[in-house]
């Protein structure tokens, strides 16, 4: 073979075999390109060109971390509202209406009063009204019956609902239950006790000496029972159970005597959830210092919200008494404070529950008309051995001075001669919720027992 045949056939074998490495190099091309660092070329290039595309929609990439490299995430101008121009506490009204008066709640969004702001309210064709003192309740009276619009101005630090409400203002007085009196009702935590609690016990002022402090058992058809309120401190109910109590009365609670706020005593809870749990059968009541007949439909709507989920057998009695002459009541005439009482009376009636009269024999004779009252029941203070009160009463409170066991104090002692039927179940949604809760009941003349 001469060199120049020699010399074709090596350029033909080098020929194939660079066709044989291409072919084998686009076959692997990924691995290539990895081996010669091109891969990661390419994969940066991409990643910019992501990077352009998303950086709109505040992700970089696929890098959740990307805005660490985004000069201009931590800028200081501000790119929204702040949430200063959002802060504020959101509020709004609360209406009711009794008669010829409106009343404007402020609460806040969890339903509680907004005390500390001037609050104002526009009423259409009338004018503005403020809140002075600031505990969030605007009240107005003199009103003439009719539909109202009112709104509430804006002020600085809240949010104000931005619409107008309207309300339908009564000619006469409803003796219902107020919708909105949760947000009127307080604790002694929100007052000064010492200053608001002051019921002075008329009974025990005029008292001859002659009472019986002990307990009265077998006293005919009359049961035996106590009632209680905060001054008796924590009481062990299954003691005065076994001692052979058949009822109490419970004070739910009572209206300041200088600010007139609705107060719920701090031991009510306690007292009436321990008398029933023994098996004793209760009643309630209330101390008034009413001084119209709205405060009045007001005390009685406390009263039925305090009690109807619990079974309240005995009736619901309105406590009259002097506050110790210094009372925002106690300067009513006799006419004043009955047509007061008969509105709390009134009210608790058409709630379905039974209700009566709590006051000393003097007070039942010179400071109320009871004769104007004569349907409701009488609930009789007198701390003497035979009681003088000449008209008729259902339950005669005989002593303060009283000790039962399970009691540390000192305990009023009461006889009861109602007719009481303690089978049916009177809290709300059982079946004696509406309605008259009691049958008819025995009336003790004077002396008589």
């Amino acid at each position: 073979m001469d060199s120049k045949s020699m010399k074709r056939i090596m350029l033909a074998m080098i020929g194939m075999f660079l066709v044989l490495v291409a072919v084998i190099a686009l076959t692997n091309l990924d691995m290539v390109k990895q081996k010669l660092g091109l891969s990661v070329q390419e994969q940066a290039q991409e990643a910019a060109a992501t990077e352009v595309t998303d950086i709109d929609s505040g992700q970089i990439g696929n890098d959740l971390s990307g805005f660490l490299n985004d000069e201009t995430f931590f800028d200081p101008e501000v790119k929204f509202k702040s949430i200063e121009t959002y802060s504020g506490k959101n509020v709004s009204m609360v209406m009711s209406s009794v008669a010829k008066d409106l009343r404007i709640m402020i609460v806040d969004s969890v339903g509680k009063l907004v005390t500390g702001a001037p609050f104002t309210i526009q009423i259409q064709g009338i004018g503005e009204y403020k809140d002075t003192d600031e505990d969030g309740i605007i009240y107005i009276d003199g009103l003439r019956a009719g539909e109202y619009s009112v709104s509430l101005e804006e002020i600085e630090g809240y949010i104000v609902p931005n619409t107008i409400t309207t309300i339908q203002v009564r000619q006469e007085i409803e003796y219902r239950v107020l919708d909105d009196i949760e947000y009127l009702m307080l604790t002694e935590d929100d007052i000064d006790a010492e200053k608001e609690d002051k019921a002075v016990n008329g009974a025990e002022e005029a008292a001859d000496g002659s009472e019986n402090t002990e307990l009265q058992f077998q006293k005919g058809n009359a049961k035996l029972g106590i009632d209680v309120s905060k001054w008796n401190k924590e009481i062990d109910w299954q003691a005065v159970k076994e001692e052979g109590i058949e009822f109490a009365i419970i004070r739910c609670g009572y209206r300041g005597a200088a600010s007139g706020a609705l107060v719920i005593d701090p031991m009510y809870e306690e007292n009436i959830k321990g008398a029933i749990d023994a098996g004793i059968p209760v009643g309630v009541y209330f101390f008034t210092q009413a001084i119209n007949e709205v405060e009045a439909v007001e005390e009685a709507s406390m009263v039925i919200r305090l009690i109807e989920d619990y079974d309240v057998d005995y009736p619901v009695f309105l406590d009259s008494e002097s506050a110790g002459g210094k009372g925002r009541a106690d300067m009513l005439d006799a006419e004043e404070r009955t047509n007061v009482h008969e509105a709390f009376l009134e009210t608790v009636s058409a709630a379905g529950y039974e209700t009566g009269i709590y006051a000393s024999k003097n007070w039942l004779n010179d400071r109320i008309n009871m004769t104007d009252l004569s349907t409701y029941k009488t609930w009789l203070a007198e701390y003497t051995d035979v009681p003088s009160y000449d008209e008729y009463y259902h339950m005669w409170q005989y002593t303060s001075k009283g000790t039962v066991d399970g009691i540390e104090t000192q305990v009023d002692l009461n006889l009861c001669y109602m007719s009481i039927d303690t089978s049916i179940n009177h809290s709300k949604g059982a079946a004696g919720y509406s309605g008259v809760v009691n049958g008819d009941s025995g009336n003790v003349p004077t002396g008589g027992e």
